[in-house]
């Protein structure tokens, strides 16, 4: 199973406002195995989930799971096009919020985040 974790500040912390988060770590998990270690993806602009047209292929194609901070109604409708639930969490350790999904545990709340506020409004005229 694919899970794709938006992450910030170098790679350190789980990424708010998905569809403009640029770096992404991608964990190849399988069945009773450790932890695997994590494939660094960089979206380019063109690639962001806002900008994307679904007009090719895409690095995050085939992800099972995405884990976000924050996202809006359109970047879920489109993850779900896709074939990939997105999971919100107040969690800031990617890493961390990967061994609670793994282990069948909730992953806290999301903190306040006003560009969430902004992207449902953006969502009322999204093509998603």
């Amino acid at each position: 199973m694919k899970i794709a974790v938006a992450t910030k500040d170098n790679w350190g912390q789980v990424a708010g406002h998905a569809g403009k988060a640029h770096d992404w770590l991608v964990f190849d998990c399988q069945p009773g195995t450790p932890v695997p270690q994590p494939q660094r993806v960089v979206l380019t602009t063109e690639q962001l989930p806002h900008n994307f047209h679904d007009d090719g292929p895409h690095p995050l194609h085939g992800v099972e799971i995405v884990v976000v901070a924050s996202a809006g109604d359109g970047y879920i409708r489109h993850m779900q096009k896709w074939g990939t639930q997105v999971l919100l969490t107040g969690e800031t350790l990617p890493t961390q919020a990967l061994e609670k999904i793994l282990a069948g545990e909730a992953l806290p709340d999301t903190r306040f985040d006003i560009t969430t506020t902004l992207c449902k409004v953006r969502d009322l005229f999204s093509r998603h």
